[in-house]
Protein backbone atom coordinates (compact mmCIF):
# COMPACT_ATOMS: atom_id res chain seq x y z
CA UNK A 1 0.00 0.00 0.00
CA UNK A 2 3.09 2.50 0.68
CA UNK A 3 4.26 2.05 -2.88
CA UNK A 4 0.62 2.53 -4.05
CA UNK A 5 0.34 5.92 -1.67
CA UNK A 6 3.58 6.72 -3.31
CA UNK A 7 2.54 6.46 -6.86
CA UNK A 8 -0.66 8.19 -6.63
CA UNK A 9 0.25 11.26 -4.44
CA UNK A 10 3.77 11.56 -7.52
CA UNK A 11 0.88 11.10 -10.17
CA UNK A 12 -1.24 13.84 -9.23
CA UNK A 13 1.80 15.92 -8.08
CA UNK A 14 3.19 15.74 -11.81
CA UNK A 15 -0.31 17.36 -12.95
CA UNK A 16 -0.62 20.26 -10.30
CA UNK A 17 2.80 21.31 -10.20
CA UNK A 18 2.44 22.40 -14.08
CA UNK A 19 -0.75 23.54 -13.59
CA UNK A 20 1.08 27.00 -12.39
CA UNK A 21 0.60 29.47 -15.18
CA UNK A 22 4.47 30.93 -14.63
CA UNK A 23 5.78 27.44 -14.42
CA UNK A 24 4.39 25.89 -17.35
CA UNK A 25 4.87 29.10 -19.64
CA UNK A 26 8.81 28.88 -18.89
CA UNK A 27 8.59 25.05 -19.73
CA UNK A 28 7.01 25.70 -22.87
CA UNK A 29 8.86 28.62 -23.92
CA UNK A 30 12.25 26.69 -23.25
CA UNK A 31 10.82 23.58 -24.71
CA UNK A 32 8.35 24.83 -27.40
CA UNK A 33 4.63 23.73 -26.79
CA UNK A 34 4.78 20.82 -28.79
CA UNK A 35 7.44 19.34 -27.16
CA UNK A 36 6.50 20.03 -23.97
CA UNK A 37 3.47 18.49 -24.11
CA UNK A 38 4.79 15.75 -26.10
CA UNK A 39 7.28 15.12 -22.91
CA UNK A 40 4.32 15.73 -20.34
CA UNK A 41 2.35 13.15 -21.91
CA UNK A 42 4.96 10.32 -21.96
CA UNK A 43 6.01 11.54 -17.89
CA UNK A 44 1.87 11.23 -17.49
CA UNK A 45 1.68 7.57 -19.42
CA UNK A 46 5.03 6.20 -17.53
CA UNK A 47 3.94 7.63 -14.00
CA UNK A 48 -0.15 5.95 -14.78
CA UNK A 49 1.96 3.06 -15.68
CA UNK A 50 3.62 2.97 -12.50
CA UNK A 51 0.76 3.78 -10.47
CA UNK A 52 -1.10 0.64 -12.05
CA UNK A 53 1.91 -2.03 -11.43
CA UNK A 54 1.66 -0.37 -7.83
CA UNK A 55 -2.05 -0.96 -7.71
CA UNK A 56 -1.31 -4.75 -9.13
CA UNK A 57 1.28 -5.56 -6.03
CA UNK A 58 -1.20 -4.34 -3.22
CA UNK A 59 -2.65 -6.90 -1.27
CA UNK A 60 -6.17 -7.07 -2.37
CA UNK A 61 -9.53 -6.49 -0.18
CA UNK A 62 -12.70 -7.09 -2.29
CA UNK A 63 -15.56 -5.12 -2.07
CA UNK A 64 -17.85 -7.14 -4.50
CA UNK A 65 -18.26 -9.74 -6.12
CA UNK A 66 -16.81 -10.29 -9.99
CA UNK A 67 -20.44 -10.38 -12.53
CA UNK A 68 -20.23 -10.46 -16.42
CA UNK A 69 -21.89 -7.06 -16.85
CA UNK A 70 -19.10 -5.72 -15.00
CA UNK A 71 -16.40 -6.65 -17.51
CA UNK A 72 -18.93 -5.60 -20.46
CA UNK A 73 -18.53 -1.88 -19.47
CA UNK A 74 -14.92 -1.46 -20.41
CA UNK A 75 -15.57 -2.99 -24.23
CA UNK A 76 -18.77 -0.84 -24.08
CA UNK A 77 -16.87 2.95 -23.34
CA UNK A 78 -13.10 2.28 -24.06
CA UNK A 79 -13.64 2.85 -28.08
CA UNK A 80 -15.53 6.30 -27.17
CA UNK A 81 -12.50 7.05 -24.36
CA UNK A 82 -10.02 5.76 -27.56
CA UNK A 83 -11.24 8.28 -30.04
CA UNK A 84 -11.67 11.11 -27.97
CA UNK A 85 -8.21 10.68 -26.54
CA UNK A 86 -6.74 10.45 -30.37
CA UNK A 87 -9.06 13.38 -31.53
CA UNK A 88 -7.80 15.32 -28.73
CA UNK A 89 -4.55 14.91 -28.88
CA UNK A 90 -4.38 15.56 -32.65
CA UNK A 91 -6.70 18.70 -33.03
CA UNK A 92 -5.54 22.05 -31.98
CA UNK A 93 -7.18 23.37 -29.29
CA UNK A 94 -6.28 26.42 -27.36
CA UNK A 95 -8.96 25.90 -25.12
CA UNK A 96 -7.67 22.42 -23.34
CA UNK A 97 -5.15 19.71 -23.73
CA UNK A 98 -3.92 19.14 -27.61
CA UNK A 99 -0.60 18.18 -28.87
CA UNK A 100 -0.85 20.86 -31.95
CA UNK A 101 -0.92 24.60 -31.74
CA UNK A 102 -3.56 26.68 -33.30
CA UNK A 103 -5.19 29.98 -32.62
CA UNK A 104 -8.89 28.02 -33.24
CA UNK A 105 -10.65 25.10 -32.40
CA UNK A 106 -10.19 21.94 -33.84
CA UNK A 107 -12.92 19.59 -35.01
CA UNK A 108 -12.73 17.67 -32.28
CA UNK A 109 -14.09 20.58 -29.54
CA UNK A 110 -17.56 20.88 -31.70
CA UNK A 111 -18.06 17.42 -29.31
CA UNK A 112 -16.66 18.69 -26.35
CA UNK A 113 -14.56 21.06 -25.07
CA UNK A 114 -11.96 18.89 -23.00
CA UNK A 115 -12.16 15.63 -24.99
CA UNK A 116 -8.55 14.07 -23.81
CA UNK A 117 -10.04 14.87 -19.99
CA UNK A 118 -12.81 12.96 -21.10
CA UNK A 119 -11.02 10.21 -21.88
CA UNK A 120 -9.62 10.14 -19.08
CA UNK A 121 -13.05 10.21 -16.61
CA UNK A 122 -14.57 7.77 -19.42
CA UNK A 123 -11.47 5.33 -19.04
CA UNK A 124 -11.68 5.59 -15.08
CA UNK A 125 -15.31 5.17 -14.41
CA UNK A 126 -15.20 2.42 -17.01
CA UNK A 127 -12.47 0.53 -15.30
CA UNK A 128 -14.66 0.58 -11.54
CA UNK A 129 -17.48 -2.05 -12.04
CA UNK A 130 -14.86 -5.24 -13.19
CA UNK A 131 -12.53 -4.67 -10.76
CA UNK A 132 -14.35 -4.27 -7.39
CA UNK A 133 -10.93 -4.11 -4.73
CA UNK A 134 -10.62 -1.32 -2.55
CA UNK A 135 -7.49 -0.05 -4.19
CA UNK A 136 -8.72 -0.21 -7.64
CA UNK A 137 -11.75 2.01 -6.01
CA UNK A 138 -9.57 4.49 -4.99
CA UNK A 139 -7.26 4.23 -8.33
CA UNK A 140 -9.94 5.06 -10.66
CA UNK A 141 -12.00 7.04 -8.26
CA UNK A 142 -9.31 9.34 -7.87
CA UNK A 143 -8.39 9.66 -11.78
CA UNK A 144 -12.09 10.37 -12.20
CA UNK A 145 -12.28 12.98 -9.81
CA UNK A 146 -9.25 14.42 -10.81
CA UNK A 147 -10.24 14.14 -14.27
CA UNK A 148 -13.95 16.24 -12.95
CA UNK A 149 -11.62 18.83 -11.17
CA UNK A 150 -9.22 19.41 -14.20
CA UNK A 151 -12.70 20.88 -16.22
CA UNK A 152 -12.79 23.66 -13.88
CA UNK A 153 -9.28 24.09 -13.96
CA UNK A 154 -8.24 24.50 -17.64
CA UNK A 155 -11.60 25.94 -18.31
CA UNK A 156 -10.05 28.70 -15.69
CA UNK A 157 -6.17 28.87 -16.87
CA UNK A 158 -7.33 29.08 -21.01
CA UNK A 159 -9.83 32.25 -19.77
CA UNK A 160 -6.80 34.14 -17.87
CA UNK A 161 -4.21 33.03 -20.94
CA UNK A 162 -6.87 33.96 -23.73
CA UNK A 163 -8.58 36.64 -22.01
CA UNK A 164 -12.12 36.47 -21.04
CA UNK A 165 -13.38 37.98 -24.42
CA UNK A 166 -11.40 35.53 -26.65
CA UNK A 167 -12.34 33.15 -24.23
CA UNK A 168 -15.94 33.43 -25.05
CA UNK A 169 -15.81 33.97 -28.47
CA UNK A 170 -14.06 30.31 -29.28
CA UNK A 171 -15.98 28.53 -26.35
CA UNK A 172 -19.93 29.83 -27.84
CA UNK A 173 -19.00 26.80 -30.05
CA UNK A 174 -17.81 24.17 -28.01
CA UNK A 175 -19.34 22.57 -24.53
CA UNK A 176 -18.21 20.53 -21.73
CA UNK A 177 -20.46 18.18 -21.69
CA UNK A 178 -20.07 15.96 -24.90
CA UNK A 179 -22.67 17.08 -27.83
CA UNK A 180 -24.45 19.97 -26.13
CA UNK A 181 -22.86 22.45 -28.51
CA UNK A 182 -23.85 20.22 -31.42
CA UNK A 183 -27.74 19.16 -30.29
CA UNK A 184 -28.13 23.29 -29.41
CA UNK A 185 -26.78 24.71 -32.92
CA UNK A 186 -23.72 26.22 -31.59
CA UNK A 187 -21.54 23.84 -33.76
CA UNK A 188 -22.45 22.14 -37.12
CA UNK A 189 -22.21 18.19 -37.96
CA UNK A 190 -20.64 18.69 -40.72
CA UNK A 191 -17.87 19.90 -38.92
CA UNK A 192 -16.56 16.75 -37.79
CA UNK A 193 -15.86 15.44 -41.14
CA UNK A 194 -12.35 15.75 -40.50
CA UNK A 195 -12.51 13.34 -37.39
CA UNK A 196 -12.51 10.53 -39.69
CA UNK A 197 -9.03 9.58 -39.79
CA UNK A 198 -8.69 9.72 -35.78
CA UNK A 199 -11.26 7.37 -35.99
CA UNK A 200 -9.48 5.18 -37.60
CA UNK A 201 -6.29 5.50 -35.28
CA UNK A 202 -8.27 5.31 -32.40
CA UNK A 203 -9.96 1.89 -33.73
CA UNK A 204 -6.48 0.56 -34.37
CA UNK A 205 -5.32 1.67 -31.23
CA UNK A 206 -8.42 0.07 -29.17
CA UNK A 207 -8.20 -3.33 -31.20
CA UNK A 208 -4.25 -3.79 -30.52
CA UNK A 209 -4.81 -2.66 -26.80
CA UNK A 210 -7.60 -5.23 -26.13
CA UNK A 211 -6.13 -8.47 -28.63
CA UNK A 212 -2.40 -7.55 -27.33
CA UNK A 213 -1.69 -4.63 -25.36
CA UNK A 214 -3.71 -4.78 -22.08
CA UNK A 215 -1.98 -7.96 -21.64
CA UNK A 216 1.47 -6.98 -22.47
CA UNK A 217 1.38 -3.27 -20.45
CA UNK A 218 -0.89 -3.63 -17.89
CA UNK A 219 -0.57 -7.74 -17.24
CA UNK A 220 -4.21 -8.45 -17.73
CA UNK A 221 -5.71 -9.42 -20.50
CA UNK A 222 -9.27 -8.48 -21.25
CA UNK A 223 -10.44 -11.09 -23.15
CA UNK A 224 -9.76 -14.00 -20.78
CA UNK A 225 -11.46 -12.27 -18.03
CA UNK A 226 -14.75 -11.45 -20.11
CA UNK A 227 -14.63 -15.10 -21.62
CA UNK A 228 -14.11 -16.37 -17.47
CA UNK A 229 -16.98 -14.54 -16.62
CA UNK A 230 -19.05 -14.66 -19.46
Amino acid sequence: MIEFCVALATFLAAHLIPASRGLRARLILLMGRTAYLTVYSILSLILLGWLIMAAQRTDTVWLWDPAPWQWHVPFIVMPVAAFLFVAGLLSANPLSISLRGGSEPGPITAITRHPVLWAFLLWAAAHIPPNGTAVALLLFGAMALFSLLGFILLDVKACKRLGPERWRELAVGTSVLPFAALLSGRARWRSLRPLFVPALIAAALYAWFVLQGHALLIGVDPLAGLTALG
